[in-house]
């Protein structure tokens, strides 16, 4: 019996796949346009560890320029409930090349992942600076490419600043967010950091530090120089660690 479509006439076999296509396309096309990407965390059906990116400039509650290239955190949070929540995926990598950007989205991010229950590893390739420098922290083990920098500097503020002691208040209790967070996520002293935060003479019209990749490990700020092989081989051996740990328990 020919089928038919509500409009009486008869209906083309390669109409439904047609359809699919077109829905599958449209799928796709919406995830770039969110969130910059083909895929989400769902994705893992081939391989165990999730690769998350962090470029450009971090966006917070303000929307930057449309020429900037940015990271939007609010893409970046629902990304990591669901990469806690998928029993496939076993660990992150985390890619960093960032400028820094807002202190609170940037700290919101670090926390996130310093939170996550699976294995993580961050690698600084280009620059993490900023609030970059939290972020790459916040993993279980960072590495650091050998040309790769991180700027340490006071926090800033832009637009209208109050020129009263509650501002100075307000941005010294930021600033120790920071501090505490960093110092307590590596292996360099607070004091060291506080020295490279406020050091004169090393950034051009400004102060802080400029620390290149052998530096940050030489302070404890990064734990190894490395790129991606061995990122991978050291994140393969934190989840395998992981398993270990967990069926001792068991047992």
């Amino acid at each position: 019996m020919d089928q038919t479509n509500p409009n009486g006439r008869m209906a083309d076999p390669d109409e439904g796949n047609e359809e699919k296509e077109e829905k599958r396309s449209s799928g796709l096309i919406e995830k770039i346009q969110q969130l910059g990407v083909t895929n989400v965390p769902q994705l893992s059906s081939d391989s165990r560890i999730h690769c998350m990116t962090i470029v450009g400039q971090i966006e917070g509650h303000l929307a930057l320029p449309p020429q900037n290239k940015t990271t939007k955190y609010e893409h970046i949070i629902p990304q990591l409930v669901a990469i806690e929540q998928n029993p496939k995926i076993e660990g992150l990598l985390v890619i960093l090349n960032t400028v820094g950007g807002d202190v609170e989205a940037g700290l919101a991010i670090s926390e996130m992942l310093a939170s996550l229950s699976k294995p993580t590893v961050s690698i600084v390739l280009g620059g993490g600076h900023s609030i970059g420098v939290p972020i790459a922290v916040s993993c279980d083990y960072s590495f650091i490419a050998e040309t790769a920098t991180m700027t340490i500097h006071p926090i800033r503020l832009t637009g209208l600043v109050i020129g009263v002691p509650a501002t100075f208040e307000y941005l010294d209790k930021m600033q120790e967010r920071v501090v505490k967070f960093v110092t307590s996520h590596s292996n360099i002293p607070a004091e060291t950091f506080k020295d490279l935060m406020f050091a004169k003479g090393n950034l051009t019209r400004d102060i802080g530090t400029n620390v290149v990749g052998v530096d940050a490990v030489a302070t404890g700020l990064i734990d190894e120089v490395g790129g991606l092989g061995v990122a991978m081989r050291k994140l393969n051996e934190l989840i395998e660690l992981q398993k270990t740990e967990k069926e001792v328990l068991i047992q």
